[in-house]
């Protein structure tokens, strides 16, 4: 009868990145296994280490910091504008987007009081920015936002409760050519953080209804979201333009892009630097 690794060393060699075939491995006997862990442990410590001393010496900045200032030169040469709002968001917005004390996100969000939150999603803002700016310039009206959301994920491999959104916005379109944008700026977005294995599917979304997601990878993993309008979420902002937003997660671009399975070592850690483990 043979045996496997045991939880703790199974935890500890992922961490290190250890591939699926040596988390696979299987033994004889405990003693086998012990040498075996010890061997591949110092192996993969030895890797680690060799990748903090890159990252040192050529990156000097974690891949998402990466991944964000070449995803903004993307959109800026697109003609789209940067905008930066609030971290902290109140509920009134929210409720503008119909999450009320029944939609199943409540429960999801950091509240800070009863009239304030960290904000779960970039969209509310987003509308806010665009009541101005649709008055003020041109069509289309093209903008991008990224920064942190907040949501009481599950804590599952490829969920975090602090993750990185990329949205934008492209406001004045003809109708006819919404579909055919949205998978433009995706593939423009997705290809450029290195993800080549995606498609474009039609699911049902608790906002925005029918959505265009973009799944990628054997896991069907959602890397990005799209929506178009006029839309009903839109009266309370009395806007009546035609539109698509999409929505990206960036920690699961990075997580796709690599082929890895685990988000937490893509985000803003304590325990990784730039995706390695820091204590080896």
């Amino acid at each position: 009868m043979s045996i496997t690794w045991t939880e703790t060393q199974a935890r500890r060699l992922n961490e290190l990145d250890a591939s699926e075939s040596e988390l696979g491995e299987t033994f004889e006997n405990e003693s086998s296994r012990e040498n075996a862990y010890q061997q591949l442990e110092k192996k993969r410590v030895r890797q680690q280490r060799r990748r903090l001393k890159e990252f040192r010496e050529i990156h000097m900045r974690p891949a998402l910091c990466r991944l964000e200032s070449k995803l903004v030169d993307v959109l800026l040469n697109q003609g789209f504008s940067q905008v930066s709002t609030p971290i902290m968001m109140s509920s009134g917005l929210l409720k503008k987007m119909s999450i009320d004390a029944q939609h199943p996100l409540n429960s999801q969000i950091y509240w800070l009081d009863k009239k304030k939150c960290l904000r779960p999603m970039l969209a509310p803002h987003l509308y806010f920015v665009l009541v101005d700016l649709l008055r003020l310039w041109d069509k289309p009206v093209r903008i991008f936002e990224v920064g942190p959301c907040f949501r009481k994920e599950s804590h599952g491999s490829q969920h975090s409760s602090e993750f990185s959104m990329l949205n934008l916005v492209e406001m004045g379109l003809p109708v006819e050519s919404r579909e055919d944008r949205i998978r433009e700026m995706g593939a423009l977005i997705t290809e450029a953080a290195g993800v080549v294995d995606y498609r474009f599917e039609i699911v049902t979304s608790e906002i925005y209804g029918d959505t265009i997601d973009i799944e990628a990878g054997k896991d069907n993993i959602e890397i990005g979201s799209a929506a178009m309008g006029p839309h009903p979420l839109d009266r309370p902002w009395k806007i009546n333009e035609t539109w698509i937003g999409i929505g990206f997660g960036l920690e699961r671009l990075l997580m796709t892009a690599e082929n890895a399975r685990n988000l937490a070592k893509f985000g803003r850690s304590l325990a990784y630097l730039d995706g390695i483990r820091l204590n080896i």
